[in-house]
């Protein structure tokens, strides 16, 4: 967008109307006008990019990093029992590593932005024996499981007469 306003910056200097430097770079009249109105007020420099919109983060890149770290360790590597991260947790940890207190509902958009995503643990139970469900898998289920009907001949005419 600021090479476009640069582009019409050259074409109000050389006597261009706002309508036509709108129609020639395919931007709409009133906004070719208020660059106009810009540039007649402060030159070229008025109409130079003024950045990001928005709010600044709240945390800075090596902030980021640090937390990216200490996420990856493990909730036990922080002094939890189990290794769960929640968002409660991840606020926690962002809270003592940092001092920016964040919402458990909006830490998401923070874990997103960093790569991460969710992750729902499967529920085992804890008598499971992962040996004798293999076992059951490779010898009893073969003999249970339905066998494939076997197939007909196929019912094309594209096969060749004998």
């Amino acid at each position: 967008m600021e090479r476009r306003r640069k582009r019409a910056a050259v074409m109000f200097n050389k006597g261009y109307s706002a309508s036509e430097v709108g129609r020639r770079l395919g931007v709409g009249r009133q906004s070719s006008c208020r660059w106009k109105n810009a540039w007649e007020a402060g030159g070229t420099d008025a109409l130079k990019s003024k950045g990001h919109a928005g709010r600044k983060p709240r945390l800075g890149i090596q902030q980021r990093e640090e937390i990216t770290v200490a996420l990856v360790q493990g909730p036990e590597a922080q002094g939890y029992r189990t290794n769960l991260w929640t968002l409660p947790r991840v606020a926690r940890l962002i809270k003592g590593m940092t001092g920016v207190d964040y919402h458990p509902g909006h830490v998401w958009r923070l874990l997103r932005s960093l790569g991460f995503s969710c992750q729902r643990p499967t529920r085992r139970a804890i008598e499971r024996n992962e040996q004798k469900i293999t076992f059951w898998k490779q010898t009893t289920w073969p003999s249970l499981k339905k066998k494939p009907a076997k197939k007909a001949a196929p019912l094309s005419s594209s096969m060749k007469a004998g």
